[in-house]
């Protein structure tokens, strides 16, 4: 614990500018997080730390790992009780999945989804005492500028079961649509509900759908419900992906990222494998090339969505055919922009890639 830097509250109301709410960075387990800047460290997270003690925030400390936030110092002065950690300047993967305008690329979405489990799998397995983290979903897996995955928010984190016990029984935290359902019903947290909350979070960064959305349609508003049927089916399971990847994603990595995904949401605890399986599933994953996009399947498939999705496919007006598909699964009217520019990041026009010939606009 010696590497831990203890800080002075008045240190720390001067580096995040008396906890102004500018510097206000979000809200986690233990309550609201700023930012501060510390000399050595530059930008810095402070959060509060509710209850702990010198001892608990030296065994936080401890737990040190690539893909597990770093903590760096605390103040535990009179009633304060603060931390402080690194600080990840790409910030939350709820964020990049979800609000923001360009999607992630596939092979980022895996190397986050090894990254993580990475973490995971150190707190359940290496770490001195072993770590439920309790509290596992997007906004809890922070980003470094180069998409490395790191877990952040022990404020829930709960030491693993002893001696020859099988399971902690706690009162039921977490958050609901990434909980396990045996942690819901009973109490009982184990390991393995950890393991079910990943396949919740390996789902959404599949899909780009969040695990609870009532904005959906009714049936899709619980994603693993929604999912499930769609996991285990090789020709259905396309339905899954992210349809702003734009088909380009890896058809083996999303097959073996759908079956994980299934194999992590097994209904039984016991069935669902240690997260050092689930990284060695995974690490292949980022470096798969074969991209859906050149898919004849893939291409047909997209077709049919979007002739089911077209308001006027039962009016006499046409709906889109597989012929008016570009090579690589767009609609034509995606191919011609003005300027050059394209609609999505993706869309990279390559000298064999031919485009299909336009609509001539005549019905």
């Amino acid at each position: 614990a010696s590497r831990l830097r203890k800080f002075t509250f008045n240190d720390l109301k001067l580096a995040t500018r008396n906890f102004r709410p500018e510097s206000l960075l979000g809200e986690g387990g233990f309550g609201c997080v700023f930012k501060g800047w510390i000399e050595e460290n530059g930008t810095a997270p402070v959060k509060p730390g509710t209850g702990l003690t010198v001892a608990e925030v030296n065994y936080l400390g401890d737990l040190v790992h690539p893909n597990l936030v770093k903590l760096i110092g605390y103040c535990i002065e009179d009633d304060q009780r603060l931390l402080v950690y690194e600080f990840m300047p790409r910030g939350s993967l709820e964020n990049h999945l979800f609000r923001r305008s360009l999607p992630l690329p596939w092979s980022i979405r895996m190397k986050i989804a090894l990254g993580a489990a990475k973490g995971l799998a150190f707190l359940h397995e290496e770490a001195e005492r072993p770590v439920i983290y309790r509290d596992f979903k997007t906004s809890n897996i922070l980003l470094d500028a180069d998409y490395n995955a790191k877990l952040s928010d022990f404020g829930l984190a709960k030491d693993g079961p002893e001696g020859d016990k099988t399971h902690v029984s706690t009162r039921v935290m977490g958050t609901y649509g990434y909980a396990a359902p045996e942690y819901v019903m009973t109490g009982h947290l184990t390991s393995r509900s950890d393991v079910y909350s990943f396949g919740v979070v390996l789902l959404e960064m599949i899909t780009g759908r969040r695990s609870m959305d009532k904005n959906r349609p009714n049936g899709e508003h619980n994603l693993v419900e929604w999912a499930r049927p769609h996991l285990g089916e090789r020709r259905r399971f396309y339905r899954l992906i992210d349809p702003r990847l734009e088909g380009h994603f890896s058809i083996k990595g999303a097959q073996k990222a759908a079956q994980l995904a299934a194999h992590c949401l097994s209904r039984d605890p016991k069935a669902r494998p240690l997260m050092s399986e689930v990284v060695e599933v995974l690490k292949p994953l980022p470096n798969l090339k074969d991209m859906a996009s050149s898919s004849y399947y893939f291409q047909t498939m997209q077709a049919e969505r979007m002739a089911a999705a077209s308001p006027n496919s039962k009016n006499g007006m046409r709906t889109t055919q597989p012929g008016l598909l570009s090579r690589n699964g767009h609609q034509p009217r995606s191919l011609s922009i003005p300027n050059g520019s394209h609609a999505s990041p993706y869309h990279h026009q390559h000298p064999h890639h031919h485009q299909s010939p336009k609509p001539n606009g005549k019905h």
